[in-house]
């Protein structure tokens, strides 16, 4: 799947490379990024010094917390509250701080309130009327709720919420497809050395050689010919389709801000229509045969979009610093193929190790009994498991689902960013703080950019102070970019070492810090991380007179809002 998805999505970027780079100019803000970070290790320095840092300190915090277990990795807790339970709680990874610090303050807050509004509202007014049911604890009575009924109302806002993105963008995605769809002339031997890419007769018959492929691996799976067929001709028609709208919306937005996910539950639900009709109605294969080639289907489309964005971010980049595409993408196709027989083994490591979604792992534990209390949530990989399941099996919560329906309805009409509040629904509310948290910090560090420049907050802030937090945004990313990078590697090396049977907790007599003295050793990496991504603000000011003034008028803007007007 990852491989020939992969070869299909880097294919078809080659083609539109011109189009989208040169002739369009799209910006490709990622692009832009990595050019920055590149420019930053040739030169040495601060901006390649903090990159190290960042990607130490993150492994440092990864090893500590899953390697030596030293620290709770999750803080929380359930009260009584009139009738009913409240909970709090957050899960201590500087990883997801680090991805609230990206996607900063407004993306941060929507998904925060839409883990609010699940597990503050919804939960609470469940468990209320219905009881609370299995578990223990109030903790895993409060979990199970969440689990087992609300979780469905953010699969219902995350499904109408990705087509509706993909409606809202439909301009940009009809762009995007008509000028995929023009042909594009010349000689290379007429073009400079940075125009020059990948023949277009190797670029369509390598296409077709992998649409040839994809039907043998489909009628190899699936047992039916005429379905593969079927998907085959799908895949070719809408791997392209979805690749120039991942490449041309990425951009124009960047690979952050496109909407795969929509993407892939569109993909999913044509790919159920395809499905029931030609396997169902006119085949009759079992129920197990038709989720089987839906997911392959679908899943080798999603992954043909999700690298087309990346794959141009990384063109755009070499068209800046002047790489010749032809070898960039000779290098793209190592790369893919490279991960591609990476990626299995390490799913398969971090399986063993956690279990890859807390439905595997507990359906596993029922015959093992393995420990999932650290099982990898992939919400979405959860999320497509719902809707294939629900649409040929039928066992999926209706009721909520409708209501996660009426609420990103809600939430259209409101003019509020569907996916990111349906995201905080569907995910723990845990994991939505640390987001938050992030966010907040981008927010304090721009300000603090604004404010050191300009002398003081203002509505409108000056093209230098703009200017100035851009620098502090563009260091951030690189921090939490490292900090990502170094707790995700070393999870990955910690479950080599679970499946080694090298327990570090046993070798070196750690003991685990409380839930007070977990919270301040996090705190302390929030602080380090603060101090890493703000080295690039001006150098006038210091962090806690500007944390007091921009809290001064955050609060004043809060009083405003509910004075009443003369």
């Amino acid at each position: 799947i990852a491989l020939l998805g992969g070869l299909m999505g880097t294919m078809f970027t080659i083609a539109l490379r011109r189009l989208f780079i040169v002739e369009e100019a799209l910006p490709y803000p990622e692009g832009v990024a990595c050019r920055e970070v590149l420019v930053a290790g040739e030169e040495g320095g601060e901006g390649s010094q903090a990159i190290l840092y960042a990607l130490g300190i993150g492994a440092i915090y990864g090893l500590m917390v899953k390697g030596f277990q030293a620290t709770h990795h999750t803080v929380e807790g359930v009260i009584n509250f009139m009738g009913t339970k409240i909970y709090g709680g957050i899960d201590l990874s500087v990883a997801l701080l680090s991805v609230g610090f990206i996607v900063g303050i407004r993306i941060a807050s929507f998904i925060f309130l839409g883990g609010m509004f699940g597990f503050m509202i919804l939960v609470p007014m469940y468990g209320l009327i219905n009881g609370w049911g299995e578990g223990d604890s109030s903790v895993e009575q409060f979990k199970w709720i969440w689990a087992t009924q609300i979780r469905y109302a953010g699969v219902g806002a995350m499904v109408v919420g990705g087509l509706y993105t993909l409606w809202s963008m439909r301009k940009s995605i009809i762009t995007g497809i008509s000028k995929a769809l023009k042909t594009t002339t010349g000689d290379d031997e007429d073009l400079i050395r940075t125009e020059i890419d990948l023949p277009m007769k190797f670029v369509f018959a390598f296409c077709t050689v992998i649409v040839g492929l994809t039907l043998l691996f489909y009628w190899w799976k699936t047992g039916s010919f005429i379905l593969s067929l079927a998907g085959a001709a799908f895949l070719a028609v809408t791997a392209f389709f979805f690749a120039a709208v991942a490449g041309y919306i990425a951009g124009v937005v960047g690979s952050s801000n496109s909407p795969v996910s929509g993407m892939t539950i569109a993909t999913l639900l044509f790919t159920v229509a395809l499905v029931w009709i030609i396997g169902d109605l006119m085949l009759g294969l079992s129920t197990p045969t038709l989720m089987l080639a839906t997911m392959l289907i679908a899943s080798i489309v999603a992954s043909s979009a999700a690298i087309a964005g990346d794959v141009m971010q990384d063109l755009k980049t070499g068209h800046m610093v002047g790489a010749t595409p032809r070898i960039q993408q000779t290098a793209e196709i190592i790369g893919v193929i490279t991960g591609a027989l990476v990626i299995g083994p390490t799913l398969k490591l971090l399986h063993n190790a956690f279990g890859i979604t807390k439905t595997a792992c507990l359906r596993e534990a029922a015959e093992t009994g393995r420990n999932c209390d650290n099982a990898l949530l992939a919400p979405q990989a959860e999320l497509i498991g719902d809707i294939v399941r629900g649409s040929f099996v039928g066992d999926v919560n209706m009721q909520m689902i409708i209501l996660g329906v009426v609420i990103a309805v809600v939430l259209i009409w409101l003019k509020m960013p569907v996916m990111s509040v349906a995201i905080g629904i569907y995910l723990p509310l845990g994991l939505s703080v640390p987001i938050m948290l992030g966010g907040v910090l981008s927010y304090f560090a721009f300000r603090s950019a604004h404010l050191r420049v300009d002398g003081e907050l203002r509505d409108k802030p000056s093209k230098k102070a703009i200017d100035a937090a851009k620098e502090v945004e563009n260091r951030g990313v690189l921090i939490g970019a490292g900090f990502i990078a170094g707790e995700s590697i070393l999870g990955v090396l910690v479950a080599l070492l679970i499946v080694l049977e090298i327990d570090l907790t046993s070798i070196f007599n750690t003991g685990v810090l409380n839930n007070f003295l977990s919270l301040i050793f996090f705190g302390w990496f929030v602080l380090v991380f603060l101090w890493l991504a703000t080295r690039s603000l001006p150098s006038k000011g210091n962090l806690i007179r500007d944390f007091s003034l921009i809290t001064k008028d955050i609060f004043g803007k809060i009083i405003s809002m509910f004075k009443l007007s003369k």
